[in-house]
């Protein structure tokens, strides 16, 4: 049984993950744009991971409340969830980030 990959499934987990991503991305650039400081080595590990749990969070949005409950009222019950398991992600990436790093008090 080999499985057959819809192209258009691909297509819309890689945009959900990557708008998932983009979000924190251009807030954390945006902060560390307008710090005076100078750009330390530090930064990248929030810089990586704070996106890459934001496009698994919002891989997990899409696929909740497009893919697995498409319709009907447990679709409201659905995005809710979503919404709030991306904002979770965003949440424990940035705080294993900054736990990495040292900078989490």
């Amino acid at each position: 049984m080999a499985m057959n990959p819809n192209p258009q499934l691909t297509k819309n987990l890689i945009q959900a993950s990557f708008i998932g991503a983009v979000i924190p991305l251009i807030y954390i650039l945006f902060i560390i744009a307008t710090k005076e400081d100078v750009f330390e080595k530090w930064m990248l590990i929030p810089l990586l991971l704070i996106p890459l749990g934001g496009g698994l969070g919002g891989t997990f949005f899409y696929l909740i409340g497009f893919k697995w409950i498409p319709e009907g009222r447990k679709r409201l019950l659905a995005i809710i969830f979503g919404t709030l398991i991306y904002f979770l992600s965003l949440w424990l990436s940035a705080v294993i980030a900054f736990n990495l790093t040292g900078h989490w008090n």
